[in-house]
């Protein structure tokens, strides 16, 4: 059932939600529509007399606008399978730059650019950073972990320090384009990029350059900080954990809990059972 579809009557057409958008987000939708068509069909799940849209209803929206009367759709197999979370779609910026490029054997710049709703699609189409990015990075920025402007800064590091620095930001918990650029500025020049451009991160002026290391210091002193108090905190709950385990293993000791403090020795216990688990 889940493959197969028809085109619905619009009137017979139910949204179940009322998902809210952006206007931007909206007019980019409506602009693609206009462009190149209605290219994903709505899922829908048959219901009494009518259709429940599961995922499209912005593009349902925009067909009612537009005065369309059928709509193409394809029935889903079960209607609680889906939740809001599914029914808005969005590319990261590789997977919309691959299919930008794919639809370049098709159609031209103005029709796909009006589609995306923009001007012009060249700033999307930026071959070559791909190839300057280490695997990992451009994983972590197809998941939005860090954004473009991170992604410029790291090019002017080889591929393998690159992964070097996004361990030491997962490390560090800290993504932010100052700690990125910190890191990249602490670069030997045995890790730097080659033929990155006349922009050189390294020539920076002094202060700028002074108050980003001063940046990755504070991070480092932190995390040194949290890293030793951790330590600490798992040495002395060790302590914890053998001085219950001889309280609980006394006979005598036990005895007594037992009968005059057992949410002591209850507590005892369970320390150890937590340890041990």
């Amino acid at each position: 059932m889940a493959t197969q579809g028809g085109d619905i009557p619009i009137a017979l057409l139910r949204p179940r939600h009322d998902h809210k958008i952006t206007k931007r987000e909206y007019e980019r939708i409506r602009a693609g529509i206009l462009a190149v068509g209605l290219i994903e069909p709505l899922l829908v799940f048959p219901e009494n007399d009518y259709y429940i849209i599961l995922n499209g209803h912005q593009k349902y929206r925009i067909l009612l606008e537009l005065g369309v009367e059928t709509v193409p759709c394809i029935f889903a197999p079960q209607k609680e399978s889906f939740t809001s979370n599914r029914m808005v779609n969005r590319l990261s910026p590789f997977q919309e730059s691959r299919m930008i490029k794919q639809s370049l054997e098709e159609l031209d710049e103005k029709t796909i650019a009006a589609a995306l709703g923009i001007t012009h699609i060249a700033h999307r189409l930026n071959a070559t950073l791909l190839k300057q990015l280490h695997p990992r990075i451009a994983a972590a920025f197809d998941a939005g972990t860090i954004n473009r402007t991170c992604v410029l800064e790291l090019t002017y590091v080889t591929p393998k320090h690159q992964e070097e620095i996004l361990a030491a930001m997962e490390n560090y918990k800290d993504y932010s384009l100052p700690f990125v650029r910190s890191l990249v500025l602490k670069t030997p020049p045995h890790a730097r990029a080659k033929n990155r451009g006349v922009k050189n991160p390294w020539a920076r002026n002094e202060q700028r350059k002074s108050g980003l290391l001063k940046k990755l210091a504070e991070t480092e002193e932190k995390h040194d900080f949290y890293t030793t108090l951790y330590r600490q905190y798992s040495i002395n709950l060790l302590k914890l954990v053998i001085y219950a385990r001889l309280l609980a293993t006394n006979e005598r000791i036990t005895a007594y809990l037992r009968v005059s403090h057992p949410d002591i020795l209850a507590i005892f216990q369970e320390i150890i059972t937590n340890a041990e688990g």
